[in-house]
C-alpha cells in the first residue's frame, strides 16, 4: 500500500516541511468554510459563513512567490437565522445586490515558520479595498483516491469592518454596542491540483 501522505509526486521538501508541487489549485466546494465571529452585545460569539465561495492558489516554484484569488458571494451569508441573514444582506451591511462579491487578492507571502505562512493581500467588500494579513496554516499534502493533488489549509485574520464602511451599530444602555468593530475571519478547505 502507498502512503500518500508523503507521495513524492504530490508534495516537496520546504525547510523540512511538506509543501504542495508547484501548479494551479482550486479550492474544493466539498471541503471548505468561510466563516466569521463576531461579537454579541459585548457578552457573546456570534457565528456566520458564507456557503458560496470561490478561490484559485497558484503555488510557485519558489512558494514565497505563490499566491491567491478568492471570490465570495455576499447573498450566500448565513447565521442559522433568516432576519439576522437579511439585514446583514441589506444596506446596513453588506449591500448584497449593488455589491454581490467579496474579493480577496493576494500581493506577497510576507514570512513563514514551519507550515505557517503569513500572506499579505488585499480584501474588497462593497466599493472598499483595506489591506488584509491572513495567517495560513498548511495542514498537509496527499493524493486523492481519484489521482488528484490536494492540500488542506486553514486561515486566519482579523478585520475592523467599519474599515469597510460597515458602520451600523446600536448603543447599549449598559455601555457598549450591539455588534462589535472587530471580526475574526475563520477559513479552511481544500485545494484541488487542476490538470
Amino acid at each position: 500500500m502507498t502512503d500518500t501522505t508523503s507521495s513524492p509526486l504530490a508534495s516537496r521538501d520546504y525547510n523540512g516541511v511538506q509543501i504542495p508541487v508547484p501548479g494551479t489549485y482550486t479550492l474544493d466546494p466539498a471541503h471548505k468554510r468561510v466563516g466569521f465571529v463576531a461579537r454579541h452585545l459585548m457578552v457573546s460569539k456570534v457565528r456566520g459563513g458564507f456557503d458560496e465561495a470561490t478561490a484559485t492558489i497558484t503555488v510557485a516554484e519558489n512558494p514565497l512567490e505563490s499566491s491567491v484569488t478568492a471570490t465570495i458571494q455576499a447573498a450566500s451569508i448565513t447565521t442559522r437565522q433568516e432576519q439576522r441573514d437579511g439585514h446583514l444582506r441589506s444596506g446596513d451591511f453588506l449591500e448584497a445586490e449593488k455589491y454581490p462579491t467579496l474579493e480577496y487578492r493576494s500581493t506577497g507571502v510576507k514570512s513563514f515558520n514551519g507550515n505557517e505562512f503569513t500572506v499579505t493581500g488585499e480584501l474588497t467588500i462593497k466599493d472598499v479595498t483595506v489591506p488584509v494579513d491572513l495567517n495560513v496554516e498548511l495542514e498537509g499534502v496527499t493524493t486523492s483516491p481519484y489521482g488528484k493533488i490536494v492540500f488542506g489549509f486553514s486561515a486566519t485574520a482579523e478585520i475592523d469592518r467599519e474599515a469597510f464602511g460597515l458602520t451600523y451599530n446600536m448603543a447599549l444602555e449598559t455601555g457598549g454596542v450591539m455588534i462589535s468593530k472587530n471580526i475574526k475571519i475563520e477559513i479552511e478547505g481544500e485545494a484541488v491540483r487542476e490538470d
